[in-house]
């Protein structure tokens, strides 16, 4: 991941350039934006004539003989809160639509950049951090962009008019007033700075307890398996601590900031109307001018004070934005080009050109080198290697989450990296030893590879699979609902729905990490045959760990540290390759008695 800057040592202005980040989310939507200034500068306006009315009714309604002209102006303040609250209704309308537009923008396109990362970035981030940001920082930008930009444009009209106001209704006071805002406003950004740096941190807490959650549910059952329920909530509560301990060091210095601006706020406004009192009893200003000059002071008092708390929120938002574009600017290292190639229709043949590899977080250790070998189209290969040889590697390679650091990997003749990405890995069926269930029904999880497919092709596959008997005979069919991973499968069902997913998308080529190593003698069968229908029509590796594959395929490759060590048949690798021969008795062992055991090419080892 990108590494995160240490923010608190910039500037405040450099600080909010995060926020700059947001611009194209927000710019999409200029209707609605402008529909929100209008309603906006409506409210302020609404609310502006407010203290005016207000010194009218004073000085005119008040003093008048006719009840008419009285209630004329009556109706007048009442019309002036019409305007403020339709238009503050209306405002809130639309900026609390375009917050919640925002943030689904912002959301999905974090999760679309996440979604296209290697496997490399997966291996240095924990997933709960990025749920947090997901969920946590971009809830604080649907406040920025819902509620506080609009609040704090309009209290800075209101602050800017009430001003304007306040130096046309009294001078000599108005001048007072800008002095004391000054004042107010000072220790607000010096404040700010700090409530951003606690926000930050608090953030960054949230995400501790996010990413710990994630994990101990995720491996729930290992959690159970070894009696470390308490361990686990042990090391979630001290996660939950960290996280209300930097919480409650920003709500402290927020709650410092509040104070200190609402003290200054209202002293403010109480120096000035003890002074509008001995102006009024002096007779150089008139009641309704004193009533009208407090509301107005009033208004700007309050206005200073919203725009402390909006510059809190805007330092808080600031450092979410910060997060979330450090996910936007990534860039995965696998990609296509500008104009791939395209390979034609039918199995395909690979080649494994001089290729070697290590992993990016383990450089220090090679765990492919020089290799080379061919697979014709068509052919069944059996990949066999004692475990750490590099065999699993060899698949990340084909499916393209890592690309070798020297060497070429090609499908029909073709380079991997001069291919479309997805078309290419459309190409390829993949079969886990560890399979992976999404939370759907039956259909979804077979159809997950395609785009649409019909009932009569899931059933096909699953018939191909032997998945369709235990499916047809659940009473909502291929509707059943699996459960969170597919919790109510068992290790064969769920084997044969993963050869099913396979089978829908007629791969050109099939991976397949032997989905039978664990399972027991009638789920074996059942899958074996699967397999072999799988096999049909098109090219297969498969990495090995049962005798019956190592027997149907067309060649076998054994590798050892990350090189090819030998290739040929079962029996011709048993009688004149050392390390194939351990190799069979220990990977392919089967019980004493078996067609294995008695092999002549066994006795005396």
């Amino acid at each position: 991941m990108t590494q995160v800057v240490d923010t608190d040592e910039r500037a405040p202005s450099r600080r909010l350039n995060s926020l700059a980040a947001l611009r194209p989310f927000v710019l999409r939507y200029r209707l609605q934006i402008a529909l929100a200034g209008l309603f906006l500068l409506i409210s302020a306006a609404g609310a502006l004539a407010i203290p005016a009315a207000v010194g009218q009714v004073i000085d005119r309604g008040f003093m008048a003989d006719d009840l008419a002209h009285i209630n004329r102006w009556f109706w007048l303040l009442f019309a002036a809160a019409v305007v403020m609250a339709v238009g503050g209704g209306l405002r809130f309308y639309w900026v609390s639509w375009l917050g919640q537009r925002v943030v689904a923008d912002i959301r999905s396109a974090v999760f679309e950049r996440v979604l296209v990362m290697s496997p490399e970035f997966f291996a240095r981030t924990r997933t709960g951090e990025v749920l947090s940001r997901l969920n946590t920082d971009t809830t604080l930008i649907e406040t920025l962009v819902g509620s506080t930009v609009s609040f704090g444009i309009r209290n800075l009209l209101m602050l800017s008019a009430s001003s304007i106001a306040l130096a046309l209704t009294a001078p000599r006071l108005a001048g007072v007033i800008g002095g004391l805002i000054v004042l107010i406003i000072l220790p607000v950004i010096f404040l700010g700075r700090w409530v951003r740096r606690l926000s930050r941190s608090a953030q960054d807490r949230v995400a501790d307890i996010s990413a710990r959650g994630d994990e101990a549910i995720n491996a729930v059952q290992t959690v159970q398996a070894f009696a470390q329920e308490q361990r686990e909530v042990g090391r979630f509560r001290e996660s939950v601590e960290g996280a209300v301990v930097a919480n409650k060091q920003r709500i402290a210095a927020s709650t410092v900031l509040i104070v200190l601006v609402i003290l200054l706020t209202f002293g403010a406004v109480t120096f000035v109307l003890w002074l509008g009192a001995r102006a009024v009893l002096g007779g150089t200003m008139s009641p309704g001018q004193l009533g009208q000059f407090v509301l107005y002071a009033a208004i700007a008092a309050g206005s200073t004070a919203s725009l402390s708390e909006i510059w809190g929120q805007l330092q808080r938002a600031a450092g979410a934005m910060e997060r979330l574009a450090e996910l936007l600017s990534l860039e995965p290292d696998i990609r296509s080009l500008g104009e791939p190639e395209a390979l034609p229709p039918g199995p395909l043949s690979i080649s494994f050109e001089s290729v070697s590899f290590r992993y990016p977080s383990r450089p220090e250790l090679e765990v492919l080198g020089d290799l080379s070998f061919r697979i014709e189209a068509g052919q069944t290969v059996a990949l066999v290697g004692p475990s750490g040889a590099g065999k699993s590697t060899l698949f990340q390679l084909l499916l393209r989450f890592y690309d070798p650091d020297r060497g070429c990997i090609r499908f029909n003749d073709v380079d991997l990296r001069k291919l479309d990405l997805a078309d290419m890995r459309r190409r390829l069926g993949l079969v886990p030893q560890d399979v992976v269930m999404f939370s759907g029904t039956a259909a979804e999880n077979i159809g997950y590879g395609v785009e649409a497919a019909d009932a009569a092709s899931l059933a096909a596959a699953a018939r191909a699979a032997h998945a369709h008997e235990f499916i047809d005979a659940w009473p909502q069919g291929y509707e059943t609902f699996l459960g969170e991973r597919g919790q109510r499968l068992s290790g064969g069902q769920r084997q044969r729905l993963a050869i099913a997913r396979a089978l829908v998308k007629n791969p050109s080529l099939l991976l397949l990490d032997e989905a039978t190593a664990s399972l027991d003698a009638e789920s074996e069968r059942l899958v074996q045959e699967a397999l072999d229908n799988l096999s049909q029509n098109r090219t297969v590796l498969v990495i090995a760990h049962r005798l019956a594959t190592v027997r149907r395929a067309d060649r076998i490759l054994v590798i050892d540290q990350g090189r090819l060590v030998a290739e040929g048949r079962h029996d011709e690798l048993v009688r004149d390759n050392a390390l194939y021969r351990r190799l069979a008795r220990l990977q392919f062992l089967e019980p004493k008695g078996s067609r294995l055991a008695a092999e002549p090419a066994y006795s005396g080892e």
